[in-house]
């Protein structure tokens, strides 16, 4: 395989991300499962991302769609497309599959995946984790990981706009 054929082989439908959990809990490979916007993949992100993925042997990633992020964050958001924002996350090494979906959250997608961890980053409680009384109750747990500080889109955005964000550090 390309290393192109290699990222699009990861941006799987619940079909197909179904079928491979089952195959990975088989062979007893724990899956992690986070989601967010991500659309302007930062170091933050990709800190956050890792260390999740250090939680298990899988880490799948769930994207909100493009209606889905104007509901959340406003009509001028997403400034990626999902399909170029889904790309970008299955071309990281550490990730094994990219899903979108279109709901305010992911619950369905989490009590259809069953993943062994859900992670979500600092600026979450596992009391405000969606999905979180689902995944204990199957054995699961929770995970917050700290909040990268310094980086976050809008503060890169402001930056961009010459509002008087702090962009992104260095």
């Amino acid at each position: 395989m390309t290393p192109l054929e290699l990222v699009h082989d990861k941006l799987l439908s619940l079909t197909e991300l179904s079928r491979r959990r089952c195959g990975w809990r088989v062979v007893s490979q724990p899956t992690v499962f986070t989601n967010g916007v991500f659309d302007l993949v930062h170091p933050g992100h990709l800190t956050y991302l890792a260390q999740a993925a250090g939680l298990g042997k899988r880490l799948i990633v769930g994207v909100n769609t493009d209606a889905s992020v104007k509901r959340l964050k406003g009509e001028s958001r997403p400034i990626m497309p999902v399909e170029a924002r889904m790309q970008l996350l299955a071309s990281l090494f550490f990730v094994d599959g990219v899903i979108a979906f279109d709901e305010d959250t992911p619950l369905a997608l989490i009590e259809a995946l069953r993943p062994d961890v859900l992670v979500k980053g600092g600026d979450y409680t596992e009391a405000t984790i969606v999905g979180a009384p689902e995944v204990r109750s199957w054995g699961g747990r929770v995970e917050v990981l700290p909040f990268v500080e310094g980086y976050s889109t809008t503060g890169i955005l402001e930056g961009v706009k010459g509002l008087g964000g702090k962009g992104v550090k260095v």
